[in-house]
């Protein structure tokens, strides 16, 4: 959320803060940005204008309103038009510059930057901020630009701003360096120890970490520092919402919704909070309410809070309808884990098989979206489960190579049910390369990969093993199998024929090999005297030993009698 400029509190008092009988200032504006109350921000910059429509701060920050509004085509709009009569005011090419970075106009956008600090000498803090302020808030724009022009301002003779300070700490957050962030906002706090907004930006940063023990404590006193200020009520109102404190909920739903402007946002709440309390048919109708009223300009988030409201009450046609609508009209970039575990638990009631394979797909995408170990995993078991249910062999390999990835140590466990997954999906290479390689080689005194590593090689096969792919492997298996019975038998264990069928096996399938395919009966003789090593007793493999043993009867002539011999 984009920081707005900080002024004199004792100034705000004399002129009041919501307007009295004394002319609008910018600084009013300004401090309705603070609080995050833009109606009422763009209502000061409005009256302003009317009377003064040249008032170059009053239109930077009328721009600045219209940004946070969502409204970039208006703010580009305000700012070009001033600039044909106010070419060379810094504030507005900085504003500007905003627009064209949000744009994607990074060229044009940097050379109003570099002209508006020219314009200045890189003396003008206010200027400087704002050009930092477009690089931090635009998805386009440089962060480290950014600090550099924050550091320059705070090279300006008499600097003390604790706005700098503010921007700092935000550019730090979008290169997600959290560390210098937070001394960047404690900063701000030594020149103003009463700045609510460094106090919160401190615990956002904390709440990215799930860090408890720090982010809520920075909400609390944050509002102790200014009982004003919304955006932290918002956060309390929403931990104390998801962690289900209906006291604490309704107190900051209650303290948030008074110190916000009347609107959808508080509307919005409102119809969460519902869905909080188990009201899910109010909080239907609420939302189905705003929809209505709204029409386009509603956030998709209701359409999201019908299909949960519809599917926690088993209203399946209901719920697949509303959340497809969500994800029609929600922004990509700001679907979360939440958002694709939802569609998964709806879809996993489809009455249809297809439905279900879908709900696999949407589990999927929820655990790569989320960053929360513990949510992937709820993610991961939910879809699991239900794979399984439905015999989806290969949801049940994908969501495998997942939890596998997310170990970061995996055990003998974690790749053998990775490598089976594979080859009941009849993903029988993959199983090859995870049984063959990875568990092989981490785990070579356990029979296991040996195994499954010649079943997934004799699985790419055809019916007669005609290309021999898994000959090495079961010689590998028997010969390892053997070894391990032998050091268990000197030891005098009670295991010492425990790989015996094993081994037997892996010889009939090397005897059966040589003798059908390679037509070497001498090999195929030498595998069965293995079996018979083995398991002397095995009357296949000797009565096979003896076929392939026998010289070849004598062939006959065609006729099939001796020729005869004297006269006629």
């Amino acid at each position: 959320m984009k920081n707005k400029f900080r002024f004199s509190l004792l100034v705000m008092a004399l002129v009041g803060f919501c307007g009295g009988a004394l002319a609008q200032t910018v600084d009013q504006g300004k401090k309705f940005l603070y609080y995050q109350r833009y109606k009422s921000a763009k209502d000061v910059f409005d009256k302003i204008l009317a009377s003064n429509p040249n008032n170059i701060e009053a239109i930077y920050w009328q721009g600045q309103t219209l940004l946070e509004m969502r409204d970039s085509v208006a703010a580009g709009d305000l700012y070009s038009k001033a600039l044909q009569s106010n070419g060379n005011a810094p504030l507005l090419l900085a504003g500007m510059g905003e627009v064209e970075l949000r744009l994607g106009k990074t060229t044009d956008a940097r050379q109003r930057f570099e002209t508006a600090i020219s314009l200045t000498k890189a003396k003008d803090i206010d200027v400087l901020n704002a050009v930092a302020d477009a690089n931090i808030d635009s998805k386009a724009g440089d962060a480290t630009y950014a600090i550099e022009k924050l550091n320059t301002a705070m090279q300006v003779k008499k600097f003390n701003s604790v706005d700098t300070y503010i921007l700092l700490g935000d550019a730090y957050r979008k290169l997600i360096d959290g560390g210098n962030a937070v001394q960047s906002y404690q900063k701000a706090l030594t020149i103003d120890p009463k700045y609510a907004e460094a106090k919160y930006k401190i615990g956002k940063i904390y709440l990215t970490q799930n860090n408890k023990e720090f982010f809520l404590p920075a909400f609390e006193e944050a509002v102790q520092m200014d009982p004003a200020y919304a955006p932290a009520y918002y956060e309390l109102f929403y931990f104390y919402y998801f962690h289900w404190d209906p006291a604490k909920a309704t107190e900051y739903l209650q303290k948030y919704t008074a110190n916000s402007d009347p609107g959808p946002e508080v509307e919005y709440l409102n119809v969460d909070f519902l869905i909080a309390s188990g009201k899910f048919a109010e909080a239907k109708t609420k939302a189905q309410g705003l929809i209505t009223s709204l029409g386009d300009k509603v956030t998709p988030r209701m359409y999201k809070t019908i299909a949960y409201a519809c599917d926690t009450t088993n209203d399946v046609a209901c719920a697949q309808q509303n959340i497809a609508t969500y994800f029609q009209k929600a922004d990509a970039s700001t679907l979360t884990g939440a958002d694709y575990a939802l569609e998964g638990s709806i879809q996993s009631k489809a009455t249809d098989s297809a439905g279900k394979v879908k709900a696999i797909e949407s589990y999927k995408k929820a655990i790569s979206r989320d960053t929360l170990p513990e949510n992937r995993a709820k993610y991961l078991a939910k879809g699991l489960e239900l794979a399984k249910k439905l015999n989806y062999k290969q949801g049940v390999a994908d969501l495998a190579a997942i939890e596998y990835a997310t170990k970061k140590d995996p055990n003998q466990n974690d790749v053998y049910n990775w490598g089976i997954s594979n080859y009941q999906a009849g993903n029988y290479k993959t199983a090859d390369s995870i049984f063959c390689g990875i568990y092989e080689s981490k785990w070579p005194n356990e029979i296991f990969g040996y195994l499954w590593c010649a079943r997934s090689k004799q699985a790419q096969d055809d019916s007669a093993n005609s290309q021999g792919l898994a000959v090495e492997a079961y010689d590998k298996l028997a010969s390892v199998g053997r070894a391990m019975d032998s050091t268990a038998k000197a030891a005098g264990s009670t295991d010492s024929v425990k790989y015996k069928n094993t081994i037997i096996t892996s010889y009939f399938y090397l005897a059966q090999y040589y003798n059908d395919v390679k037509k070497d009966k001498n090999m195929a003789i030498a595998y069965l005297q293995k079996v018979l090593e083995v398991d002397p007793t095995n009357a296949t493999a000797q009565k096979f030993k003896d076929i392939l043993s026998k010289p070849p009867a004598r062939q006959q002539s065609a006729g099939g009698a001796k020729p005869r011999t004297g006269a006629r």
